[in-house]
Protein backbone atom coordinates (compact mmCIF):
# COMPACT_ATOMS: atom_id res chain seq x y z
CA UNK A 1 0.00 0.00 0.00
CA UNK A 2 1.51 3.24 -0.89
CA UNK A 3 0.83 6.59 0.96
CA UNK A 4 -1.31 7.84 -2.04
CA UNK A 5 -3.49 5.12 -1.85
CA UNK A 6 -5.02 5.66 2.24
CA UNK A 7 -8.45 6.92 2.63
CA UNK A 8 -10.01 7.74 5.63
CA UNK A 9 -12.56 4.91 6.86
CA UNK A 10 -16.38 5.47 5.46
CA UNK A 11 -18.71 7.96 7.47
CA UNK A 12 -15.45 9.66 9.11
CA UNK A 13 -15.80 12.85 10.17
CA UNK A 14 -12.98 15.20 9.54
CA UNK A 15 -12.51 18.17 11.61
CA UNK A 16 -12.54 22.17 10.59
CA UNK A 17 -9.25 23.55 11.73
CA UNK A 18 -10.12 27.29 11.65
CA UNK A 19 -7.55 30.13 12.28
CA UNK A 20 -4.65 28.02 11.37
CA UNK A 21 -3.12 30.17 8.30
CA UNK A 22 -4.46 31.24 5.35
CA UNK A 23 -2.68 28.15 3.65
CA UNK A 24 -5.07 26.04 5.93
CA UNK A 25 -8.55 27.48 3.85
CA UNK A 26 -9.80 28.33 6.93
CA UNK A 27 -7.55 30.97 7.56
CA UNK A 28 -7.01 34.69 8.88
CA UNK A 29 -11.63 35.44 9.28
CA UNK A 30 -11.90 31.33 10.06
CA UNK A 31 -14.83 30.98 7.69
CA UNK A 32 -16.98 33.94 9.42
CA UNK A 33 -16.29 36.54 6.36
CA UNK A 34 -15.90 40.07 7.24
CA UNK A 35 -17.02 41.61 10.94
CA UNK A 36 -20.54 42.08 11.44
CA UNK A 37 -22.72 40.54 14.38
CA UNK A 38 -22.33 36.71 13.05
CA UNK A 39 -18.66 37.39 13.15
CA UNK A 40 -18.02 38.23 16.67
CA UNK A 41 -17.21 36.59 19.47
CA UNK A 42 -20.72 35.48 21.40
CA UNK A 43 -22.42 36.29 18.25
CA UNK A 44 -25.19 35.31 16.36
CA UNK A 45 -29.17 35.98 16.77
CA UNK A 46 -31.55 33.54 18.07
CA UNK A 47 -34.06 31.23 16.56
CA UNK A 48 -36.64 32.92 13.91
CA UNK A 49 -34.69 36.56 14.25
CA UNK A 50 -35.26 38.75 11.23
CA UNK A 51 -33.21 41.94 12.48
CA UNK A 52 -36.11 43.25 14.50
CA UNK A 53 -38.54 42.82 12.01
CA UNK A 54 -41.57 41.57 13.64
CA UNK A 55 -41.20 37.63 13.18
CA UNK A 56 -43.05 35.28 10.71
CA UNK A 57 -44.05 32.94 14.07
CA UNK A 58 -45.37 36.45 15.57
CA UNK A 59 -47.15 37.43 12.43
CA UNK A 60 -49.47 34.64 11.91
CA UNK A 61 -52.65 34.54 14.02
CA UNK A 62 -53.17 31.51 16.07
CA UNK A 63 -56.95 30.95 16.35
CA UNK A 64 -58.67 27.64 16.49
CA UNK A 65 -58.46 24.46 17.83
CA UNK A 66 -55.51 21.91 16.72
CA UNK A 67 -55.89 17.55 17.61
CA UNK A 68 -52.26 17.07 16.91
CA UNK A 69 -51.52 16.36 20.27
CA UNK A 70 -54.23 13.85 20.30
CA UNK A 71 -54.20 11.93 16.97
CA UNK A 72 -53.54 8.32 17.37
CA UNK A 73 -51.00 6.52 15.20
CA UNK A 74 -51.09 3.22 14.14
CA UNK A 75 -48.59 0.62 12.72
CA UNK A 76 -50.51 -0.22 9.28
CA UNK A 77 -50.16 -4.36 8.34
CA UNK A 78 -52.20 -5.30 5.28
CA UNK A 79 -54.07 -8.22 5.04
CA UNK A 80 -51.69 -9.73 2.32
CA UNK A 81 -48.81 -9.66 4.63
CA UNK A 82 -50.35 -12.06 6.81
CA UNK A 83 -49.74 -14.86 4.06
CA UNK A 84 -46.36 -14.85 5.88
CA UNK A 85 -48.40 -17.29 8.85
CA UNK A 86 -49.12 -21.06 8.36
CA UNK A 87 -52.77 -21.60 8.77
CA UNK A 88 -54.74 -21.42 11.97
CA UNK A 89 -51.53 -19.02 13.09
CA UNK A 90 -52.79 -17.03 15.88
CA UNK A 91 -51.79 -13.70 14.61
CA UNK A 92 -50.87 -11.32 17.59
CA UNK A 93 -48.30 -8.44 18.30
CA UNK A 94 -45.89 -10.69 19.55
CA UNK A 95 -46.18 -12.24 16.41
CA UNK A 96 -46.16 -9.73 14.14
CA UNK A 97 -42.88 -8.51 15.55
CA UNK A 98 -41.00 -11.95 15.14
CA UNK A 99 -42.24 -11.60 11.44
CA UNK A 100 -41.17 -8.04 11.15
CA UNK A 101 -44.56 -6.33 10.77
CA UNK A 102 -44.29 -4.25 13.51
CA UNK A 103 -41.15 -2.85 14.76
CA UNK A 104 -42.38 0.56 16.13
CA UNK A 105 -42.80 0.37 20.66
CA UNK A 106 -45.24 2.15 21.90
CA UNK A 107 -47.35 2.01 19.06
CA UNK A 108 -50.40 0.49 18.05
CA UNK A 109 -51.11 -1.95 15.42
CA UNK A 110 -54.06 -1.59 12.93
CA UNK A 111 -54.50 -4.23 10.02
CA UNK A 112 -55.74 -3.02 6.76
CA UNK A 113 -57.82 -4.61 3.76
CA UNK A 114 -54.96 -4.25 1.22
CA UNK A 115 -54.18 -7.14 -1.06
CA UNK A 116 -55.46 -11.08 -0.90
CA UNK A 117 -54.97 -13.42 2.39
CA UNK A 118 -54.73 -16.99 1.07
CA UNK A 119 -54.38 -18.67 4.60
CA UNK A 120 -57.08 -19.12 7.85
CA UNK A 121 -55.24 -17.25 10.46
CA UNK A 122 -56.80 -15.93 13.98
CA UNK A 123 -55.95 -12.53 14.53
CA UNK A 124 -55.85 -11.17 18.13
CA UNK A 125 -54.98 -7.97 19.93
CA UNK A 126 -54.76 -5.28 16.82
CA UNK A 127 -57.53 -3.09 15.31
CA UNK A 128 -58.56 -4.52 12.35
CA UNK A 129 -60.89 -2.51 10.17
CA UNK A 130 -64.17 -3.76 8.56
CA UNK A 131 -63.11 -4.56 5.16
CA UNK A 132 -60.17 -6.51 6.61
CA UNK A 133 -62.08 -8.57 8.76
CA UNK A 134 -64.25 -9.66 5.32
CA UNK A 135 -61.46 -10.77 4.12
CA UNK A 136 -59.91 -12.68 7.03
CA UNK A 137 -63.41 -14.45 7.82
CA UNK A 138 -63.84 -14.89 4.20
CA UNK A 139 -61.26 -17.29 3.73
CA UNK A 140 -61.87 -19.16 7.36
CA UNK A 141 -59.83 -17.07 9.77
CA UNK A 142 -61.03 -15.31 13.11
CA UNK A 143 -60.86 -11.78 14.74
CA UNK A 144 -60.74 -11.68 17.64
CA UNK A 145 -61.77 -8.30 19.13
CA UNK A 146 -59.74 -6.21 21.86
CA UNK A 147 -62.10 -4.19 24.10
CA UNK A 148 -62.01 -0.34 22.92
CA UNK A 149 -59.39 1.59 24.78
CA UNK A 150 -57.13 -1.34 25.04
CA UNK A 151 -55.34 -0.32 21.65
CA UNK A 152 -52.82 -3.37 22.35
CA UNK A 153 -49.56 -1.61 21.51
CA UNK A 154 -45.83 -3.18 20.55
CA UNK A 155 -44.15 -2.66 23.63
CA UNK A 156 -46.83 -3.93 25.46
CA UNK A 157 -45.97 -7.44 23.73
CA UNK A 158 -42.77 -8.32 25.06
Amino acid sequence: MEGFNIRAPKGQRKNKRLGRGVGSGHGKTAGKGHKGQKARAGGGVRLGFEGGQMPLFRRIARRGFSNYPFKKEFQVVNVSDLNRFADGDVVNLKSLQAHGLARKKGVAVKILSSGELTKKVVVEGARVSASARQKIVAVGGEVRDIPDGQGAKVDEAK
